[in-house]
C-alpha cells in the first residue's frame, strides 16, 4: 500500500520506518527542511535502538522517502497519517495548531478520497475537527464531491523500544465507523496481526481517550508506588520489598511499580495534563489525575531534599557527579526529566554538577549550553573526579555493577543518591557507602 505520514519527529519516524519495512510505499512530509535533508543522508534526529538502520535500508530500498512537498505527499497515497506534534499549550491543554494545518493542507490538494489517520495524540473530539476542517476547505474549494474520513488510531510506543513496539504490537486500536476505512486498516495492519488478533476497532472518541486513559493508567501506578515510598521511608519499611510483595498479585503485575525519582519524557506529563484540562472543559473535577501530577512534581525534588539534609543545607562550593541525563534508559529525551529538576536546584543552591549519560550529551548541550555550574563529562568514570557525592537519576545498565572501591577513591565522601534503586543497601553498608536511595 501507498502510505504518506505527515510529521517526522519521533513518532511518526517510527511509524514510517516500521510500514516500511514490511513492504508499504512510505512518503514522509515534514515542514523541517534541515531534518528532512538530514534523513535524505541517512541521519535520523533521534536517538532509538535500532531505528536508524532501520530508516537507512528502507530508504536505500526506496520504500521510504521524505520530501517537504505537502501536495506531492496528498498526491502519494490514499492513506494520509497525520503525525504531528501537540504540544501543551499555556494551561496544559493540547495544542492542536499542527494537526489542524495539516489538515488544512490535505484539504487544498485533495483531488480524490482520503481517509485521514491521527496518530497525534490528541484530545477526544480532535477528529471532529479535523473532518470539520477539511470539509470547510473543500467546500470552499467547490469539492464537496470528495468523499475524506478520519480514523484515529493511537499509538502506545514506549521510548527506547519504540521499534519493537511498532513491530510487535500487543493490540492495534482503529477507532472508526466506516466498514471501508476499517478494511483499509486491516489490510495495512495485515503482517503485524498474523499471530492473534490485535486489533480492536472501536468509534472514534473511545479510540482517541483510550491513548490518554492508558498514559493516565501507567503515571497512576508510578506516582502511586512514590507515595507508597516515601510511607515506606517515615516507617521503617524497604519499598522494594513492598514492591515484590504486590507485585507477586496477578492483579497488579510487575510493570510500572518502582520507586523512583518521578516520571518524565514526552508522553505522561503532557498526557496527564491535557487529560485534566479536557476534564475541566466539560465541568468535570478529574481528582484522582490532579493528585497524580502533584504527587510526581513533588517526587522529582525528593533526590534534592535528600542531598539538602545530609549535608545540612551547606551546598554552596559543593560538586555532585550526576549519572544520567535522559528521563529513562535508551533514549536520549529529556523532556520533563527528573536530572533537570536536581541540576536547577543544586545550581540554585550555589553547587556544580558534573555530569554524564550515554546517550543524552548533546541534548544537555543544547539545553544548557556552557552554562557555569555544569561539566559534561565524557564517561561515568570522569564525571565522579573530586565530587563530594554520586547521584543516579537514570537506571542505565551501564550504572548497575560499578566498581564501588573505585568510585569511594574519586569520592570526597563515599556518599551515593540513588534515585532508582540500583543498589542492595546492605552490599552498600559492607562496602563501607553511606548509600540513600528512596523509599528504603
Amino acid at each position: 500500500m501507498k502510505v504518506t505520514v505527515f510529521g517526522i519527529g519521533y513518532v511518526g519516524l517510527v511509524q514510517a520506518a516500521v510500514l516500511a519495512e514490511v513492504g508499504h510505499e512510505v512518503l514522509c512530509i515534514d515542514v523541517d527542511a534541515a531534518k528532512v535533508e538530514r534523513l535524505q543522508q541517512g541521519s535520523i534526529p533521534i536517538y532509538e535502538p535500532g531505528l536508524e538502520s532501520l530508516v537507512r535500508d528502507n530508504h536505500q530500498a526506496g520504500r521510504l522517502r521524505f520530501s517537504t512537498d505537502a501536495a506531492e505527499g496528498v498526491r502519494h497515497a490514499s492513506l494520509l497519517f497525520i503525525a504531528v506534534g501537540t504540544p501543551p499549550d499555556e494551561d496544559g491543554s493540547a495544542d492542536l495548531q499542527y494537526v489542524l494545518a495539516v489538515a488544512q493542507d490535505i484539504a487544498r490538494h485533495m483531488d480524490a478520497p482520503k481517509i485521514i489517520v491521527d496518530k497525534s495524540t490528541v484530545p477526544v473530539g480532535t477528529a471532529d475537527k479535523v473532518l470539520q476542517r477539511i470539509r470547510q476547505i473543500l467546500h470552499e474549494r467547490g469539492r464537496d464531491d470528495l468523499c475524506v474520513d478520519v480514523v484515529s488510531n493511537p499509538e502506545f510506543l514506549k521510548e527506547g523500544s519504540a521499534v519493537a513496539d511498532c513491530m510487535r504490537p500487543d493490540r492495534i486500536i482503529i477507532g472508526t465507523a466506516s466498514a471501508d476505512s476499517e478494511d483499509v486498516m486491516r489490510e495495512l495492519y495485515a503482517p503485524f496481526n498474523r499471530n492473534r488478533e490485535k486489533i480492536i476497532v472501536m468509534d472514534v472518541r473511545s479510540a482517541e481517550l483510550t491513548k490518554y486513559a492508558a498514559n493516565g493508567m501507567l503515571a497512576t501506578k508510578i506516582s502511586f508506588m512514590n507515595e507508597i515510598a516515601n510511607l515506606a521511608e517515615r516507617l521503617g519499611a524497604d519499598i522494594e520489598m513492598v514492591r515484590q510483595g504486590i507485585g507477586a498479585d496477578p492483579r497488579i503485575g510487575y510493570h510500572f511499580i518502582y520507586a523512583g525519582a518521578g516520571y518524565g519524557g514526552s508522553c505522561f506529563p503532557k498526557d496527564v495534563q491535557a487529560l485534566i484540562r479536557t476534564a475541566e472543559g466539560i465541568d468535570f473535577d478529574a481528582c484522582l489525575l490532579k493528585a497524580v501530577e502533584r504527587r510526581n512534581e513533588a517526587q522529582k525534588t525528593v533526590l534534592f531534599e535528600k542531598i539538602h539534609r545530609h549535608f545540612g543545607g551547606e551546598l554552596a562550593g559543593k560538586t555532585f557527579a550526576l549519572w544520567g541525563l535522559s528521563f529513562k534508559p535508551n533514549t536520549d529525551d529529556m523532556r520533563e526529566a527528573p536530572s533537570r529538576v536536581l541540576m536547577e536546584a543544586l545550581w540554585a543552591a550555589g553547587a556544580r554538577v558534573q555530569a554524564y549519560d550515554p546517550e543524552a550529551m548533546h541534548e544537555a548541550q543544547r539545553l544548557y549550553g556552557n552554562r557555569d555550574g555544569l561539566s559534561l563529562c565524557g564517561t561515568k568514570e570522569a564525571a565522579l573526579k573530586g565530587a563530594d557525592a554520586l547521584v543516579i537519576v537514570t537506571e542505565w545498565q551501564a550504572f548497575k555493577a560499578p566498581d564501588f572501591d573505585f568510585i569511594k577513591q574519586q569520592l570526597r565522601q563515599p556518599v551515593i543518591f540513588d534515585g532508582r534503586n540500583l543498589f542492595e543497601p546492605r552490599r552498600m553498608e559492607r562496602k563501607g557507602i553511606l548509600y540513600r536511595s528512596i523509599g528504603r
